[in-house]
């Protein structure tokens, strides 16, 4: 049996027509655990988290979880957030390594996307297309490996503070977020997860930023995932922008998941793309 496993920064819950399991993370505050699955309320841990004047972190995966969404499948093909802003990819290589030990006939990767969001999406739907045209493990794997060098994750911020609570961006550049309607942009880089590029004031600014750096990806058409976290209004003209520019472009918009809202802040706006560097 082959499955498709996703740490829950995927923003997904589930694939239609292929074997798929979602792997949460949480979110912790002194008084509360949020688990980033299908009974999470993603608004209300969003409101609750505006209003907590504590601090709060995120914990990944443990191996016990990895190794539950492995059982009964042989091939099994994983995903997971950067292993630059979590612990999740190193968890699901330990896990990886003891379930083979127990069933070893099983071929299992684990691939790092160095990113989040939209772009480990993209790296699910694009595994699922492959294994549906019939490309063996060692396949799916080297193209997988292929399309990940291709794809790129942008982001736009409205807030910085829990990226900067958790260390994963200095103070300097989170202090730039929110002020005067400011929202920081920026891209996942192999270096770190979230590499701020410029400072936007304004939604059309914002947008402007967007489309300027899908097009340097030398995108014509394809697959573009638009994540938000209450914040429909601009994903939706983005994508209506990049419809104009780019009429192929076969574009999904959604809310973001825990995780992802955790660290996006409200207001905040993930873009995967399919690139053609």
């Amino acid at each position: 049996m082959t499955r498709f496993i996703a740490d829950s920064c995927s923003d997904m819950l589930q694939m239609e027509g292929v074997d798929f399991v979602a792997v949460p993370l949480t979110i912790s505050t002194d008084v509360k655990d949020y688990v980033d699955n299908e009974n999470l309320d993603v608004k209300g841990m969003t409101e609750d988290l505006a209003g907590y004047k504590g601090k709060s972190c995120t914990a990944c995966p443990g191996v016990e979880s990895w190794l539950n969404a492995f059982e009964g499948a042989d091939v099994i093909y994983v995903g997971t957030m950067t292993s630059t802003l979590s612990g999740t990819y190193n968890s699901a290589l330990v896990a990886k390594e003891m379930y083979q030990q127990s069933h070893p006939e099983a071929r299992i990767h684990v691939f790092d996307t160095l990113s989040a969001g939209p772009e480990l999406r993209l790296l699910m739907e694009k595994l699922t297309e492959l294994d549906r045209e019939g490309k063996n493990f060692e396949e799916v794997v080297r193209l997988g490996c292929e399309y990940m060098k291709r794809t790129r994750l942008f982001f736009a911020l409205k807030s910085l503070h829990n990226l900067a609570q958790n260390g994963r961006v200095s103070k300097v550049v989170a202090a730039a977020a929110g002020v005067l309607g400011i929202s920081v942009f920026g891209t996942a880089s192999q270096e770190e997860i979230l590499e701020p590029s410029a400072k936007c004031r304004g939604r059309k600014k914002v947008v402007e930023e967007f489309l300027n750096e899908i097009t340097k990806t030398g995108f014509q058409k394809g697959r573009i995932r638009i994540s938000h976290v209450d914040n429909l209004s601009l994903a939706e003209k983005i994508r209506d922008l990049i419809l104009e520019r780019f009429p192929q472009a076969e574009i999904l918009v959604y809310e973001a998941r825990g995780l992802c809202s955790y660290y996006a802040e409200s207001g905040g706006v993930l873009v995967g793309v399919e690139g053609n560097l």
